[in-house]
């Protein structure tokens, strides 16, 4: 490749890298932070926060520039490489995760960081990534509310990962295609400009809105539990661990972990606006406003079930997944065949 192609190239990447950065750091971070205060008080019946900046606008600023005041600890036995990797491995691998996710075409022009043949995989690969970090933060910090924590997220991961797999065999099955800007090309048209929406079944009749409902259902019960969200939100546990995996952590390092979970979080959410809610298509024009509304209200859905429900114990998240979740989307791809047939 010519010298002016590499160039090009490393500066695309650069470009890219800022961009997502910035948008998961100020938009999916403070305010994903400040949203659900707002929702949490709403469905508390309180007010949230109020005093700083105009409504409280300002407190997630606030506590940024808090958390990077405060003193960085590392215990006395704690394995400080691993210790202070741990933070870096979360927020990089959902940076990651967002190089595949398109939001629109605006002017003609595919705003993604990549458009590969294999986006999805590249996605499932990148946010199983996030566990490491988990895994790493929660051993090293010597701490055994921390690997107590790790340790359930590992087990977790093992639970959810395969159906949330098997969830995404639908869209994929119904597109022909690992693109995720080709599965959102393979949802245009149709009723009301909905009638392709693989949640409906893409136009495959009623067979293809059974298939669409089960797959979607699945998709966002696997990402409430990859995202560490209540109901499933055991490797975190305050109430029970301390704060789980990063109870050793202060400052800047814990709002990395932050980050990455609120990266996490939206990116899930326009995962699910892409496979199965016709992304930037939508009722009467097509444009990039559609995917962001559809990924704010899945992001709100996300905030309503965490203030809602309760905890599940361990063995509840377990059996919900292997003996409720597994055979059903195990299910689901047969018939999802069987429509295609």
């Amino acid at each position: 490749m010519p010298a002016v192609a590499w160039g090009l190239e490393i500066l695309r990447a650069t470009v890219a890298t800022v961009l997502l950065f910035t948008f998961l750091a100020v938009v999916a971070a403070m305010f994903g932070v400040l949203a659900e205060r707002k929702i949490s008080g709403w469905i508390q019946s309180r007010l949230g926060p109020k005093h700083v900046g105009p409504q409280g606008l300002l407190q997630t600023v606030a506590d940024t520039v808090k958390l990077l005041q405060k003193e960085h600890v590392t215990p006395v036995n704690a394995d400080p490489v691993a210790f202070n990797v741990a933070p870096l491995i979360v927020p990089v691998a959902a940076l990651l995760a967002w190089i595949v996710i398109p939001l629109g075409v605006p002017f003609g022009v595919l705003l993604i960081g990549r458009d590969l043949n294999i986006g999805l995989l590249f996605f499932v690969a990148m946010t199983s990534l996030i566990v490491i970090g988990v895994l790493l933060g929660g051993w090293a910090s010597n701490n055994k509310y921390s690997l107590l924590g790790a340790l359930r997220s590992a087990s977790q991961m093992i639970s959810y990962e395969i159906p949330l797999a098997l969830a995404l065999l639908t869209p994929i099955m119904l597109a022909g295609t690992l693109s995720t800007v080709e599965i959102v090309d393979a949802q245009r048209g149709g009723f009301l400009g909905v009638g392709r929406w693989f949640l409906f079944g893409g136009g495959h009749g009623l067979g293809g809105l059974v298939v669409g409902v089960l797959a979607f259902a699945i998709f966002v019960a696997a990402a409430t539990a990859e995202t560490f969200r209540t109901p499933f939100d055991l490797p975190e546990a305050e109430s029970e661990l301390v704060a789980g995996y990063f109870s050793e952590y202060t400052g800047m390092r814990f709002a990395l972990f932050q980050l990455g979970e609120y990266g996490e979080l939206f990116a899930m959410a326009a995962l699910s606006s892409l496979l199965f809610l016709g992304g930037w298509h939508g009722p009467g024009f097509t444009s990039t406003l559609w995917l962001f509304v559809k990924l704010f209200a899945m992001v709100f859905f996300l905030m309503w079930v965490r203030w809602t429900y309760p905890r599940l114990r361990l063995d509840q998240l377990l059996n919900f997944t292997w003996k409720g979740l597994l055979p059903l989307a195990l299910l689901n791809v047969l018939l999802t065949g069987w429509v295609l047939v």
